[in-house]
């Protein structure tokens, strides 16, 4: 008994030791001279932030153009990255069958014609000889149904003149739109088809080119409600900039025109599609590259980013105090910044004096000076 009461009569002093030790290094850095460090007032401010959207670029119109009828790719009257008008002639199929065709069902048209004219003729002839009682009823039913079987011929025969004459026609193939000729996997000599895996090539109309981008559902919730509607959320977007592979930024801004009704399950994200105008046809359909939204923010706390201290996940600022000693802040700032400035979310307020420069260098309880 008297043994542990020595041992914690040992620890007690000991504990007061350290306290006294730990007070007196205080004291004496409270009585230190003080290191000069610029200091600042925390402020409210407007301020203007860019957010990033990942983005997909794909010409206003993109039409896969596959040949309606099948056979050997006799010509290639186009070359990669050429501009077409729509109607323009871009492939030719071989054509020897399909004339055949078109020739074998016009001879079979003037064949039904003939048949109907004779139908024709023996249909009044005996219909003459009716009237006058020469032959009896059946006689003339039986010319009358030849003659509409010989007119049902000639109708079947006009279709099949039609459909042969539409496949001939496919065998030219021509531009849908106006736009640019994508890249050519078949060539001369090449057997096509309609079910064949690859289309002949893609027509991009790329005068203006439209942006897909994707919002998480959060944000675009956000901006709906302050907007009243998604409709209204869309329509009072900011101009917006695209920044291309290289880091450069599009000449030319955009326009948001639209945003889905239905939110991405994989993903929770709402997409948004911009158009800009491509005059010089810098952009190119399949590109990728950043959407950059400007976002402002009106009356927030900012602070320097020379001021802010981050370790790990946390940021703090040293608050200079009316004696001028420096005590550590732990605060909450947006994730997005401009480089130069933090905007304060929690852990400030307005008028609170801080080191604003060389904040890492600052000690706690240090004396300041500015």
């Amino acid at each position: 008994m008297v043994k542990n009461l020595k041992i914690m009569a040992i620890s007690a002093a000991a504990a007061m030791l350290l306290m006294l030790s730990s007070c007196g290094k205080k004291q004496q850095q409270r009585g230190a001279m003080a290191v000069d460090f610029k200091t600042t007032k925390v402020e409210k401010k407007s301020m203007t932030l860019q957010s990033k959207y990942s983005a997909t670029i794909r010409g206003r119109q993109d039409i896969e153009v596959y040949p309606q009828v099948g056979g050997t790719l006799q010509r290639l009257l186009v070359t990669e990255g050429q501009k077409v008008s729509k109607g323009q002639t871009m492939f030719i199929i071989d054509q020897v069958p399909y004339q055949a065709q078109l020739n074998t069902a016009e001879a079979a048209l003037k064949a039904a014609q003939a048949q109907e004219a004779t139908a024709q003729l023996n249909y009044e002839s005996r219909k003459q000889l009716f009237d006058q009682q020469v032959v009896s009823e059946f006689d003339m039913k039986t010319a009358e149904n030849s003659l509409l079987s010989a007119k049902a011929q000639v109708a079947q025969a006009q279709a099949q003149v039609v459909n042969a004459r539409n496949s001939l026609s496919y065998t030219v193939v021509k531009s849908p739109a106006n736009g640019v000729v994508g890249t050519l996997p078949y060539r001369q000599g090449a057997l096509v088809g309609p079910s064949m895996p690859l289309a002949l090539t893609t027509v991009s109309d790329n005068n203006q080119m439209y942006v897909y981008f994707s919002m998480n559902e959060a944000q675009f919730l956000e901006l709906s409600r302050k907007a009243g509607s998604a409709e209204k959320a869309v329509k009072e977007m900011p101009a917006v900039q695209l920044q291309l592979v290289d880091g450069s930024l599009y000449e030319s801004t955009g326009t948001v025109e639209t945003a889905s009704g239905v939110v991405d399950r994989s993903t929770g994200s709402v997409q948004l599609r911009a158009v800009f105008n491509n005059p010089e046809h810098m952009l190119h359909s399949g590109s990728t590259g950043n959407v950059v939204i400007p976002v402002e923010y009106k009356d927030v706390l900012t602070v320097p980013a020379a001021a802010v201290v981050q370790t790990q996940d946390k940021h703090k600022v040293y608050v200079v105090d009316k004696d001028g000693v420096a005590h550590s802040q732990i605060i909450e700032v947006m994730p997005q910044n401009n480089g130069k400035e933090f905007i304060i979310t929690s852990g400030l307020t307005e008028g609170t004096e801080i080191v604003a420069e060389g904040a890492g260098m600052v000690k706690e309880d240090q004396k300041v000076k500015n």
